[in-house]
């Protein structure tokens, strides 16, 4: 039986209601959450991007769902730091913590000022910090002076269930690469043939662990809305790899946006006025070969009511946002549809 989650776009919402949504959305019968790591987000438009692991903290304390994270070691966060970030939040919760190692984004990375590096250096890299991590993880003490430093590095809280270590793929070429050290594997929606061939790569070079796919999708009653609004939250990273891993600031998106085709749109995110179409249209890629499906909803609005008016007073707790109604809707339509999937 395939497992659903909600996916967290933290470039999309504020964190304060993506943490109502995700509580929502356990309360509904989601089996799962994960969400993205970003400095920031794709699109000005978008306007937010917060901090992952503080999130992470408190959507795991308030919810006993199991959670994810994409996350890019090596420029931005060191390693060690991830190391001991994953490893806490095991500690704290345990069996309940996955994190997805990928070699990142220009447009977060670009702020340690450091160059970006192409990307057989950036894939090296990767593999470093994943050997870093995993004998961080084992309880070992390491030196390393590779494409990254570490000197004399050992946690002194370790968890009792290590966290599951996933590749994040989008191609054939790096599913197979990640088995030689992935836990599992976790991919975007894109064409039901890149996905097979995804999905038999990784397994025919040996890949372990569960296969999960993060599915964007803009779902909104009017066509011209739910169109609308998939074009504005998620044209410029619509055009895919490799722009969107070089392209280093919101603006350089908005200012392929306008190009971006309607197709090009389309093959990236699940376009749809009608719930029971919807659900079958993602069952139909869960039936490709996945373990969990995580659901993100990019035709969202979901901005506090003192960001939307600066003079209103302060307010912790967002105003419903279109990311619970989704949940609803997603509740009620997609979930006993694929839930009865088997990878």
């Amino acid at each position: 039986m395939v497992r659903v989650g909600l996916h967290n776009s933290h470039e999309q919402i504020h964190p304060s209601a993506l943490l109502a949504a995700t509580q929502l959305a356990e309360q509904r019968g989601f089996d799962a959450a994960m969400c993205s790591d970003h400095w920031a987000p794709w699109s000005a438009t978008q306007g937010h991007s917060g901090f992952a692991w503080t999130w992470l903290g408190a959507a795991m304390a308030t919810t006993r769902l199991p959670f994810g994270v994409v996350n890019a070691p090596g420029q931005r966060y060191h390693p060690a730091i991830i190391a001991q970030a994953a490893a806490t939040l095991s500690a704290m919760f345990p069996g309940r913590f996955w994190v997805a190692l990928g070699s990142g984004e220009n447009m977060n990375e670009h702020i340690t000022g450091d160059g970006w590096p192409a990307k057989h250096v950036r894939d090296a890299r990767l593999v470093e910090c994943v050997a870093i991590i995993r004998a961080l993880l084992d309880g070992e003490e390491v030196t390393h002076d590779g494409l990254v430093k570490v000197d004399r590095a050992q946690l002194w809280t370790l968890p009792d269930v290590k966290p599951l270590l996933i590749g994040p793929a989008v191609s054939a070429e790096t599913a197979a690469r990640h088995a030689r050290w992935a836990d599992g594997l976790v991919t975007v929606n894109q064409a039901p043939e890149t996905l097979r061939a995804l999905v038999d790569a990784y397994r025919d070079a040996g890949g372990r662990g569960e296969i999960s796919l993060q599915v964007h999708v803009s779902y909104n009653p009017d066509a011209d809305e739910a169109f609308r609004l998939a074009r504005e939250q998620w044209a410029g990273n619509a055009v895919g790899p490799p722009v969107a891993w070089d392209l280093d600031t919101p603006e350089a998106f908005d200012a392929i946006a306008p190009k971006v085709s309607e197709d090009t749109i389309r093959q990236s995110v699940i376009v749809e006025t009608d719930p029971a179409r919807l659900a079958d249209r993602v069952a139909a890629l869960a039936e490709i070969g996945f373990d969990a499906v995580y659901l993100h909803q990019v035709a969202t609005d979901a901005v506090p009511s003192d960001e939307k008016h600066p003079d209103a007073a302060p307010t912790v707790t967002p105003p419903a946002s279109s990311l619970e109604a989704f949940v609803d809707v997603a509740a009620e339509h997609l979930l006993p549809v694929l839930k009865q999937v088997r990878a």
